[in-house]
Order: structure tokens, then C-alpha cells, then sequence
């Protein structure tokens, strides 16, 4: 279908605009992925699609399309992080660290990243896992290898300066074939969407309001595990383990999250304990995050 169909479906006014079906949505996606339509199209259609806004329905079709440029590389006993592309800007990663945690177990992390993307244009995880070593357990894989069409598209939407429904497609990619994912999430409203959007892709399903968007938990908050269709609220409280770690509200640099990381505090090394409690709870490793915990700590 031309292009311009699909601008007009979104662009055009309340009154007007539409949905796109299911194979709208996945041959839209088609087409940016594949730069049938031109920078200055897709710059107004991702616009359009935010402020109309997107659909499941769409956000489905539009993923359906970004799986077949992916060939996984399946990785066992896995679970994938979904991490915003804009990167973090006030606290260091925690997912290093996590991993280490996490050497006693059989559980490996998956995580994915790109060159930056707007709109906090913070430090990503690319920035990291390429200045530091990896544990075995942590298995990164770079956009531009594995994904190279949206990888392509990063100068167009650095360009248009604000977040689009691809921020929310892009974060589990599935990349590695994992049983189980976890992502961040800013509003609850997001959390049936996220369901509805990768819950097939994944045996369990977590989301986190975590630090910055991120599946990181740094203070008290909520998770949803989703599961055969349930989704349940547990509230997570770093208090309860004994934990009082400050986080910055402050900017830091790409240096000084690295000097965080691979010189990290007592408080920082005991909240990566708790959040790889949390991912091994989230894989069926224990019963729950009191027993996870408990296991880390021998």
C-alpha cells in the first residue's frame, strides 16, 4: 500500500484518523524497516502514530514485521532486559553487577543495545558493555549486527528528537530465544499493553517500574508478573533487605557510571543482590524474592 495511506491514517485529525489493521501495521513497518518510504514519511507517520496514539493492534502488526529481520541465537536458561535506547542519565547500570550475583546459578542475562537514541540521550548499555568485561552469564548483543534495519533508522529518529512507538518495540527483541523477559514501565496503564504486545513472545513476563524506565529496581515500587494470561502486583521494598541506597538526581557522565560500576558501594552491591533476586524469581528459580534472596546470600 502507498505510504501515504498509512501518514493520512494518523496525521490527518480526530475525525479522521484510524487505527491501521493488523497487515497495515506489519506492511507499514515493512516499509520503514526497509526504506521504501522516504526519512521525511517516516518522520511524519512516527510523529502522527504518537499523538494519535498507537493501538495493540498496531504495536502487534508492527512487531510481527521487526521478527522476521531477526535471526535469534538461542541462549539456554535466559532471560532478556529490556532497556530503554535513550539510555540513563542520573544512576549507573546495575546489570554487571547483577550478573555476577548470578554466577552461582545457571541463569544467564540477555540484554541488547544501539547508539544512543533521544530523548534523554543518557549512557546506554552499549556504552558500557563495550569498556568493561563480561561475565559469562551476560550475553550482549549489538543492534547493528543483529537488527540492521533499525539500527539504520537511528539518524531519522535522533533527527525527529522525541520518543515513538518503536521506544516501546524495540526494548525485547527475543533475540536469544528466552523463556523469560522483563522490561521497564513508566505508567500502569503500559502494563496490559506490554502483555498483550510480548506476552507470547515469553513463558513469564515482568515489568518493572524501575529506575530511569529501566527493569532496575533502585527504591520501593511495583512489578507485574505476567503468566498464562494473569498478571500479578507484587511490591518490591529495598528497606525490607536492609538496603539505603541514595540514588543521584544529579547528571553523571558515561565516565563516572563506569567508575560506579567497577567501584561499586556496599549499598550498590547489596540492591544488584536484590534485583538478581528479582530475575530469579521471575525464572522460576525460587519460590519467591525472600528465597532468592536467601539463596544468593548462601
Amino acid at each position: 500500500m502507498d505510504f501515504y495511506t498509512y501518514i493520512h491514517a494518523v496525521g490527518t485529525g480526530k475525525k479522521i484518523n484510524r487505527d491501521l489493521t493488523f497487515d497495515e501495521s506489519k506492511d507499514m513497518m515493512h516499509q520503514i524497516l526497509d526504506k521504501k518510504a522516504h526519512s521525511e514519511q517516516i518522520a511524519a507517520f512516527l510523529l502522527g502514530w504518537r499523538l494519535k496514539p498507537e493501538s495493540i493492534t498496531e504495536f502487534q502488526g508492527a512487531l510481527s514485521a521487526c521478527s522476521t529481520y531477526i535471526n535469534p541465537k538461542p541462549i539456554k536458561n535466559s532471560i532478556e532486559l529490556g532497556y530503554p535506547f535513550d539510555g540513563k542519565v542520573n544512576n549507573p547500570y546495575l546489570f554487571s553487577l547483577i550478573a555476577k550475583e548470578l554466577e552461582q546459578t545457571d541463569l544467564n542475562i540477555v540484554l541488547t543495545g544501539d547508539e544512543v537514541l533521544s530523548a534523554k540521550n543518557g549512557t546506554t548499555t552499549k556504552d558500557i558493555c563495550t569498556q568493561i568485561d563480561l561475565s559469562d552469564n551476560l550475553h550482549f548483543f549489538d543492534r547493528k549486527d543483529f537488527f540492521k534495519q533499525m539500527h539504520n533508522l537511528t539518524e531519522v529518529r535522533m533527527r525527529l528528537g522525541l520518543r515513538t512507538g518503536i521506544n516501546t518495540l524495540e526494548k525485547l527483541t527475543g533475540v536469544a530465544s528466552s523463556e523469560y523477559g522483563v522490561t521497564g514501565v513508566f505508567h500502569k496503564p503500559y502494563v496490559e499493553k506490554y502483555v498483550a504486545i510480548f506476552g507470547k513472545k515469553y513463558k513469564r513476563l515482568a515489568m518493572i517500574k524501575g529506575n530511569e524506565g529501566t527493569p532496575e529496581l533502585f527504591s520501593k515500587n511495583r512489578m507485574w508478573l505476567a503468566e498464562n494470561g494473569n498478571i500479578e502486583e507484587i511490591i518490591i521494598d529495598p528497606a525490607y533487605y536492609g538496603i539505603n541506597y541514595q540514588r543521584s538526581q544529579e547528571r553523571i557522565s558515561k565516565e563516572e557510571s563506569l567508575y560506579l560500576i567497577q567501584n561499586p558501594s556496599d549499598e550498590l552491591l547489596k540492591l544488584a543482590k536484590l534485583n538478581a533476586s528479582i530475575l530469579l524469581f521471575i525464572a522460576n528459580r525460587a519460590n519467591s524474592i525472600d528465597e532468592a534472596y536467601e539463596i544468593l546470600n548462601g
